[in-house]
């Protein structure tokens, strides 16, 4: 999808495979992925596990074998950062990472206060007075007191700990923050308290955020475009409302239709998306050159031999699918 130049975050083309060696190809994790984010804006990446989200934001931070494509981050190329220079971007602080566990990714030996100024410690901002100062500002940035700078996060409860790696992520004033599922592991008070710091905190500090999640519902009420991944490749992208409501994909309307909160936005149901029982045997090959949804979808014929590829579909929305305009067509009566 193109942009108007104005992105933070652009990705064209990504490519990653694991395990290649000499002349023998890897297992191809992401194929051809091309999206971006703007500076204030809350990107959501759906798609069930081993689609290749967490692959796709490790790449951006250099901690995944970029194959081929690129990925410029606020004016900067980071595609074929090495060694130092790899080492002087991530001290800038523009770039961070939420992980997805905070109790393995939080230092069971250091204080809360620690860990939110450790990134200020490593990227060489101001005396250790003034890091603790920007903690207790991060602390209470995400709602927390700064009376729990002297704990451990062992004795946090799992709310506290993910808005302590939050703080820590935020605590630089980063362009762009990469959050790996964030919310999986909350309670439902929880998940809503931390999606609403989110949505906050993209206006305070007008940072980029990526949300990275299998579950659509999380992700409803606060992104701004939604881009759907299936076996390392992007099936759709779009404003999210437009998304939910009429999805151009039928692996997005399989996911909205599985998703409990979002399906009452369309009236296709799971049932109608089954596929058939007499699909081609080249569907059902582990063959990357066509269409990596053939094997599920109802609608699969000779056409979805070639890979299609990502087309508008509409005012600002993409869809990989030869049948994206033509599919609701030929759905099935719902069966009373």
């Amino acid at each position: 999808m193109s942009d108007d130049g104005s992105a933070l975050l652009r990705i064209e083309n990504l490519s990653v495979a694991y395990g290649r060696r000499g002349g023998r190809p890897g297992q191809q994790v992401l194929d051809g992925v091309s999206l971006h984010a703007r500076a204030g804006e809350i990107l959501g990446v759906i798609g069930e596990t081993g689609s290749g989200k967490t692959t796709l934001a490790r790449a951006v931070v250099g901690l995944a074998p970029v194959d081929g494509g690129r990925i410029t981050v606020d004016g900067t190329e980071v595609t074929g950062l090495r060694g130092r220079a790899l080492r002087e971007f991530r001290r800038t602080g523009r770039v961070q990472y939420l992980f997805q566990d905070p109790l393995r990714s939080l230092d069971p030996d250091l204080t809360v206060g620690a860990l939110v100024a450790e990134p200020l410690a490593a990227t060489g901002t101001g005396s250790r007075e003034q890091r603790a100062d920007r903690a207790a500002e991060a602390l209470h940035r995400v709602g927390l007191d700064a009376g729990l700078a002297g704990k451990l996060p062992g004795r946090l409860s799992g709310g506290q700990r993910q808005r302590v790696a939050l703080a820590r992520a935020v605590v630089t004033r980063p362009r762009l923050l990469l959050a790996d599922e964030p919310v999986s592991a909350l309670d439902a008070s929880n998940r809503n308290h931390v999606l609403r710091l989110f949505d906050r905190l993209r206006e305070e500090l007008d940072v980029a955020v990526v949300v990275i999640s299998h579950d659509l519902s999380s992700l409803a009420g606060i992104a701004d475009r939604i881009a759907v991944l299936y076996r390392g490749r992007l099936v759709e992208q779009g404003p999210t409302a437009e998304v939910l409501t009429r999805p151009v994909h039928p692996y997005t309307a399989l996911l909205t239709a599985s998703a409990p909160s979002v399906r009452r936005e369309h009236s296709i149901r799971a049932g109608q998306l089954r596929p058939r029982t007499e699909l081609p045997g080249w569907a059902l090959r582990e063959d990357r050159s066509g269409c990596g949804f053939a094997a599920r979808c109802p609608f699969t014929d000779d056409a979805c031999r070639v890979a299609p590829p990502s087309a508008p579909v509409g005012t600002g929305r993409e869809a990989a699918c030869h049948h994206a305009r033509t599919w609701r067509t030929r759905l099935p009566a719902v069966t009373p």
